[in-house]
């Protein structure tokens, strides 16, 4: 599957560079160029390296043993 559609790479090619010892996230931009254009990619390409087990080194993604909460605010007309 494309992952990254400006520059043409697919989650095998990124499965490859992983298994070539690329270990994180800005050396896959590095590599194949991946997120460096419109960067809409970016998520897809971190959710591979979760699922390739990289992502517990430095993909960017933190991972919470519980929920984290949320907050909203009201924005309040001035």
């Amino acid at each position: 599957m494309i992952v990254c559609v400006c520059k043409s790479v697919s989650d095998r090619k990124i499965r490859a560079s992983i298994a070539d010892g690329v270990d994180s996230f800005d050396e896959l931009q590095f590599e194949l160029g991946v997120a460096s254009c419109c960067g809409k990619c970016a998520e897809s390409v971190r959710d591979v390296m979760l699922q390739s087990g990289v992502c517990a080194s430095r993909c960017g993604v933190e991972h919470y043993a519980q929920a984290v909460p949320l907050t909203f605010y009201e924005r309040k007309a001035a």
